[in-house]
């Protein structure tokens, strides 16, 4: 009961590149679906990836239930993370250049992965998410961001994160070390506004 490694890849080649972005998709989403955002971010000399997640679902229940509820398919989330931004890291590209982004499930996945393994990313963008599990545990995170930006958005009124969650995980990760931004956007859908991801492509130009 393992997500299994499928990677959609665009961008440069691995190889070639200087920087690279890793995308999360939400639930029901893709991998193709994700990795289309790049379209609208400035990672034209970036080596791009978007996982596909089983079932197209990083975890069954909602990111607020108790952990062991979504075991074992949420350790088998963050391990292939890892095990991208690792063989990145292997090509030779260092985790300050490396960015990590995602939206819903994958937005959540995207704070939990970056806060666990807290270090100088290159910049971390959640388009509606938060920390994963019924409540923030500390002792779950190690590390210092040392300086990452970080751009978390929401709505006061999203149906599937609530906003405190993302003001909570706001205040850990600055205890981390991390620069973060949460934008509220007032009665918006669960969806991607236009004006989110040209706060996003800013952590592109640090």
């Amino acid at each position: 009961m393992e997500h299994i490694k499928q990677l959609v890849e665009i961008g440069l080649p691995l190889n070639q590149a200087k920087k690279a972005l890793v995308l999360l998709h939400g639930r029901g989403g893709s991998a193709e679906d994700i990795i289309s955002l790049a379209s609208h971010l400035p990672v034209q000399d970036f080596y791009v990836v978007a996982p596909q997640a089983t079932n197209h679902t990083w975890y069954p229940y909602s990111f607020l239930a108790p952990i062991p509820q979504n075991e074992p398919w949420f350790s088998s989330a963050l391990k292939l993370v890892k095990t991208i931004t690792d063989n990145i890291q292997k090509a030779g590209i260092n985790a300050e250049n490396i960015y990590i982004g995602g939206f819903s499930q994958g937005a959540c996945l995207t704070l939990e992965f970056s806060t666990r393994y807290a270090q100088r990313w290159g910049g971390i963008f959640a388009l509606t998410g938060g920390l994963i599990g019924d409540n923030i545990y500390p002792n779950h995170y190690q590390g210092n961001f040392a300086g990452t930006y970080v751009f978390i958005s929401n709505s006061q009124n999203d149906p599937h994160v609530p906003l405190s969650r993302s003001e909570d995980s706001k205040r850990l990760m600055e205890k981390m070390g991390a620069n973060v931004t949460l934008d509220v956007y007032h009665n918006r859908p669960h969806t991607i506004l236009a004006e989110e991801l040209q706060k996003a492509s800013v952590l592109f130009k640090g």
